[in-house]
């Protein structure tokens, strides 16, 4: 039997008349991934770096929303060539590498998802959903068509390297991290802060120089829009579970008295 991978983030974007659209999936479950996958969004990120994934769950999410017409991004918790091994071994195809500070980070990304000679990847396709276990025609020599590759500025010294960052052959884009872009410039929780956001924009704008796509994080709407102005391609704009702490926060509020809630904040 033949099988067909699906095609990468970055087709769907070039194939798009717009920004893409998406969300966090941080909370692990499957389910909860499922749900988010048909809710009309364009992509969905599932977080490894600040969430409770392991491999075992990441597949299963893989699993629970290939059945839906959205584009699944996974974000690893480290530029490690064996954890992206892992990942693209698993089926990952559209990957998003944290804390891409330097040129030469972001071509440790790029040869960790190339099988030699353009790379390092360790070829163990035939053991590896990533082949559909050799169900893919010819998968060694198109693999790297299947996966994309998105390396996430977020601090200060990638900001400053940008335009040496987006150079690199096989970087297909790049993300912009506010909250720890803020940090690293000594705004601790003020990613909304006139700085920071110069900053971002500066590098959509490289980016757009460059030729290559740029995405931003933004649960702010006003802020979102104002990034898509600036030439953002892709925003993510919530999360799983910051939806579900707010909605619940907002039932508790209707429901309880004031008296009540404000006891239980004391534990």
């Amino acid at each position: 039997m033949s099988l067909q991978l699906s095609p990468t983030f970055y087709s769907a974007l070039s194939e798009s008349g717009r920004p893409l659209a998406g969300m966090w999936v941080c909370s692990g479950s499957p389910l909860v991934a499922e749900i988010c996958a048909g809710s009309g969004l364009d992509w969905i990120l599932i977080d490894a770096e600040h969430s409770p994934n392991g491999l075992e769950s990441i597949l299963a999410q893989l699993h629970a929303v290939s059945g839906y017409p959205i584009q699944a991004m996974v974000r690893p918790p480290v530029n490690d060539t064996v954890v992206i091994k892992q990942y693209l071994d698993l089926g990952v195809q559209n990957l998003l590498i944290p804390m891409v500070n330097s040129a030469f980070e972001a071509a440790s990304a790029v040869a960790a998802v190339r099988y030699p000679p353009l790379g390092v990847r360790g070829v163990g396709s035939a053991l590896a959903r990533a082949s559909r276990w050799n169900r893919v025609p010819d998968y060694l020599a198109s693999a790297s068509e299947s996966i994309s590759l998105t390396v996430q500025i977020e601090s200060e010294a990638a900001a400053s390297a940008v335009e040496e960052i987006l150079a690199v052959d096989g970087v297909d884009g790049i993300f912009l991290g506010p909250s720890d872009l803020a940090a690293s410039m000594g705004l601790l929780g003020q990613q909304e802060n006139p700085l920071v956001r110069a900053v971002v924009e500066h590098c959509l704008e490289a980016a757009k120089a460059a030729g290559k796509p740029a995405g931003v994080n933004a649960f702010n709407e006003s802020t979102a829009r104002a990034y898509l102005d600036a030439g953002a391609s892709f925003v993510l704009v919530g999360a799983d579970v910051s939806v579900l702490a707010r909605a619940s926060e907002g039932f508790a509020s209707t429901f309880i008295p004031v008296s009540e809630t404000a006891d239980r904040e004391s534990y």
